[in-house]
């Protein structure tokens, strides 16, 4: 049995998918964007290190307040099947299609929410997909989500599909191939034999050169670090429309 690992975010396209979900639905319900008083709030306490990751994934979740589940599904299903093809990699998706032919099961394994992060699974026909888990105790979504579990980066995406490999694993997994822009995903780069880089930065990048591992350059709307950050701040308030094809 082998594998074909993805990460979503800058991997599989050149976008943070948190920020382009809250653009899709806030140009839907404009009123939403009142969150981003809450949001703004944390800013500063991420940067004092007074919260952490998965305490800003929380307060920038605020948008979907009282929002019905129902909804957000409908919601995750049309962003799936709508927004997200269009801005895709046509090489890395390249990859998942030659992974597919060649019989390997392929796995979304994201730190992005999995309530739409599975619909993209579905819309791309992966096999398994494996997201940060968002805990819903009513039919609303409250003002702070809670997360089911850690959330999914480091090795807890290791922990989330270990269920899926052998019992008796051979490290690094044989003929299996493992794809992310980020070194948060070195614990899932590590654990295959063919791992591959996408768009790394500098930290990312002298690693690979150094393990000979293979490094992806599709090309990106966006030539430089702030030009992403000020598409991600567009999308964030829901403003941002996706460049000419």
């Amino acid at each position: 049995m082998s594998f074909a690992l993805f990460d979503l975010d800058q991997t599989l396209l050149p976008y943070d998918t948190q920020a382009l979900f809250c653009n899709f639905v806030l140009k839907k319900h404009g009123w939403r964007r009142l969150y981003l008083g809450l949001f703004t709030a944390a800013a500063p306490l991420r940067a004092l290190h007074l919260i952490g990751t998965a305490g800003m994934k929380r307060a920038f979740l605020s948008y979907l307040w009282r929002m019905p589940r129902a909804e957000l599904t409908a919601l995750s299903h049309e962003f799936a099947a709508t927004i997200v093809p269009p801005l895709l990699y046509p090489e890395v998706m390249a990859e998942v299609e030659r992974h597919r032919a060649a019989g390997r099961t392929l796995i979304l394994n994201t730190a992005s929410p999995e309530f739409y992060a599975t619909a993209i699974a579905r819309v791309l026909k992966f096999d398994h997909c494996f997201g940060t888990r968002i805990l819903f105790t009513s039919e609303r979504m409250p003002l702070l989500s809670k997360l089911d579990g850690e959330n999914n980066k480091h090795e807890e995406k290791l922990k989330r599909m270990r269920h899926l490999m052998p019992t008796e694993l051979s490290l690094p997994m044989p003929v299996s191939f493992a794809y992310s822009d980020s070194k948060a995903d070195l614990p899932m780069l590590r654990f295959v034999e063919h791992p591959v880089v996408v768009h790394p930065d500098l930290f990312l990048e002298n690693i690979a050169k150094e393990e000979n591992w293979p490094i992806m350059r599709p090309k990106r709307p966006h030539t430089s670090r702030l030009q992403f950050a000020c598409d991600c701040a567009w999308q964030a308030a829901g403003l941002w429309s996706p460049p000419p094809a």
